[in-house]
């Protein structure tokens, strides 16, 4: 349950449109509810601005289901991340409105426009970057989940330090963003050379993109982790999802 039906809920109590048992049965089941295999956080689009996000790999068709039964019964704005072709298969035959952002292995439900910002906020836009082409997925995973909670996009992919003049060339960009995120296989030198360049704070997020000493991506994380360039953050591995929340979160918060 979202803050708007808490509000009108009690506007109905006050209004004697409902009964203080009425309300109370709708509310009883807040902060959260058990379905035996998950506790469904029915709170956390009032503590966080979002609703839970459904983290599809490693659960079953049927969990996901039940999450995502549970989950619409509360709320428009549905996001599911790691989501195979099988898992947006099985949210659609739950909400045939569902969409499936195949790059970033996201499915969402609503348009999700008001799900973070506050009313009447300017929508800030966040300046996503690629060192290459294969950084993508990760990239795109940033880029939905930062959309989807009310922000603008700009990407500026493939731009790595083996070709800098792609990404010089490109600098104007950086004013007009609020929040910038960099995604870096290989050496993930490109989150210190951003940081270097901007203002802006950059969010950093190592991919697992690399041949064998990178590692699986620990040797772009660590690079990332020691930047000399101030301002800049990191996040996990392969963390789109996670560096796109906290784009938002500046963004919210930045007046």
């Amino acid at each position: 349950m979202d803050a708007a039906k808490i509000k009108k809920l009690l506007k109905d109590v006050k209004g004697n449109k409902l009964t203080i048992e009425e309300a109370y049965s709708k509310l009883k089941h807040l902060p959260f509810e058990d379905l035996g295999f998950a506790k469904v956080d029915t709170h956390r689009s009032i503590r966080k601005g979002f609703p839970e996000v459904i983290y599809c790999q490693g659960k079953s068709i049927p969990q996901i289901k039940e999450i995502v039964k549970k989950l619409t019964t509360n709320h428009s704005n549905i996001m599911a991340t790691r989501a195979d072709a099988k898992a947006f298969k099985a949210i659609r035959s739950v909400v045939s409105k569902a969409r499936y952002h195949e790059m970033a292995r996201i499915v969402t439900v609503g348009n999700g426009e008001k799900a973070c910002l506050p009313a009447g906020r300017a929508h800030s836009k966040v300046l996503v970057i690629t060192a290459g082409t294969a950084d993508m997925p990760v990239a795109e995973e940033a880029a939905v989940t930062a959309e989807f909670l009310g922000n603008r996009i700009e990407k500026l992919y493939d731009v790595g330090v083996a070709g800098i003049h792609r990404l010089l060339g490109n600098m104007a960009k950086f004013s007009d963003a609020k929040v910038i995120i960099v995604v870096a296989g290989m050496e993930g030198a490109l989150a210190s050379v951003v940081g270097g360049l901007t203002d802006k704070p950059v969010i950093a997020v190592p991919t697992s993109v690399g041949y064998g000493a990178s590692f699986k991506g620990l040797a772009a994380l660590l690079a990332m982790l020691n930047s000399c360039a101030p301002g800049v953050a990191v996040v996990n591995i392969d963390n789109g999802f996670g560096a796109g929340v906290m784009a938002s979160i500046i963004n919210r918060n930045n007046t």
